[in-house]
């Protein structure tokens, strides 16, 4: 069977410690799409781990993890990342497509060079390269995994890269143009390094499928952040929908039997874009950015303060429905256990009328909250394992939520940790 376990929201929902506990039960773990713009953090009894590449599986000896061909391969940041996983004394079976692409050290300062044009309209990007390097993969001038070993496709390909980077480089940006022979030195250093781990796992997948084998494929980021559904322009670079799996990872669509969206109690971003629901007042925001998560809403990634904002109704309910949850997983719950009330988006009010359905982001610019204000249970709720035992505030905000969605809410997290999980 496959599961995809992906994000209903901007990102941030928490996604890394339900597929870390989804994994137990899988034989391959697949990342199919992002790059290492976004960070999963992951607590368990090996440790606490902030992955960016790495698919969340790699915590059990039981599983396969594959980076699929979807996937902006930082060689560096991967091997960097598998390093560390290592010293923590893993040592995980780890796969990489041949199809997969490549990110080059010239996509990083592309991306960088960019917002630096920009200026107070950048994207708010991470700097990791990812638009760049989606750019060129879809401009038909990325370089395959598979590439880097035939010498000759790859001398080629590096002369056109040249002419046509060191154009921009000269003329948009002004700066220091690419050395070819320096680039394909760099890519002999990235042939030894990743060499150990090249697959054609289309190959090693359908043979799995055939087996009956349990395959999760892991989502970066959410809905809102998807190229065609999100927050355009303000989104990332590749798909961040469920139906993206079967192309990211190479799966026949029809074999996604379940689809797991996440979404957290409350609603945080990182980055630019409109945000709805955001808690404006910077005291009331820095409050929830304190008691949010483990180490509170700061990037795994980059390490700034995220936006947060009340949990929002319309945005989540638009997220579940485009990723075609089967179950909603809902987290962070105990963050709020701090609040006396909570507040909670239940629409949009825009050019006088209330709606329920989100709009695209030209009308998203003009609306502003229609908050429903819930009583709040203001008790520590971590440790607490049964939904019945959970205060009757909390249970009525989970339940509350789940008749917006329209959704089940299958499970509920209240708690960084893996076990720290209440099944519905």
């Amino acid at each position: 069977m496959v599961k995809a376990i992906v994000g209903a929201n901007w990102g941030d929902e928490g996604k890394g410690k339900i597929t870390d506990m989804f994994s137990a039960e899988a034989d391959i773990v697949i990342r199919f799409q992002g790059g290492a713009n976004a960070g999963h953090t992951i607590i368990n009894e090996h440790g606490r781990f902030a992955f960016h590449l790495m698919p969340s599986g790699v915590c059990y000896n039981h599983t396969t993890c594959i980076i699929g061909n979807g996937v902006a391969l930082d060689i560096n940041k991967f091997i960097n990342e598998l390093n560390d996983v290592k010293a923590a004394g893993l040592n995980p079976k780890l796969l990489v497509s041949d199809r997969a692409q490549i990110l080059m050290p010239y996509h990083i300062l592309l991306d960088t060079y960019e917002e630096e044009r920009l200026g107070k309209n950048a994207f708010g990007s991470t700097k990791s390269g990812i638009a760049p390097f989606f750019s060129d993969k879809y401009a038909k001038i990325g370089i395959q995994v598979n590439e880097l070993f035939d010498d000759e496709t790859l001398k080629a390909k590096l002369k056109n890269i040249c002419t046509l980077k060191n154009l921009t480089l000269k003329y948009v940006y002004n700066k220091p143009l690419l050395d070819e022979e320096e680039l394909y030195k760099t890519c002999v250093e990235y042939r030894e390094k990743i060499k150990p781990y090249v697959c054609d796992t289309h190959s090693f997948i359908r043979d799995a499928l055939k087996e009956g084998k349990n395959i999760l494929l892991e989502g970066q980021l959410g809905t809102l952040k998807d190229p065609d559904f999100g927050i355009y322009p303000m989104v990332t670079s590749s798909s961040t929908l469920a139906g993206y799996g079967a192309v990211g990872a190479g799966i026949p669509p029809h074999e996604i039997k379940e689809v797991i969206a996440v979404t957290k109690a409350y609603s945080s971003a990182v980055g630019a874009g409109e945000f709805v629901s955001e808690i404006l007042d910077e005291d009331e925001a820095q409050e929830l950015r304190i008691h949010g998560g483990d180490k509170g809403e700061f990037g795994a990634t980059t390490g700034r303060p995220r936006r947060v904002g009340w949990f929002d109704c319309v945005a989540t309910r638009y997220g579940v429905e485009m990723q075609g949850a089967t179950q909603v997983v809902l987290t962070a719950l105990d963050c709020l256990s701090y609040l006396e009330e909570i507040k909670i988006c239940v629409g949009y009010e825009v050019d006088g009328k209330v709606i329920r359905d989100f709009p695209t982001t030209p009308t998203l610019k003009k609306c502003n909250p229609v908050l429903k204000t819930m009583k709040g249970w203001h008790c520590d709720i971590r440790g607490i394992r049964e939904f019945e035992k959970l205060p009757k505030e909390t249970r009525e905000y989970v339940e509350f939520i789940e008749k917006e969605l329209g959704y089940p809410i299958t499970m509920v997290s209240n708690g960084p940790e893996r076990e720290a999980i209440i099944h519905r």
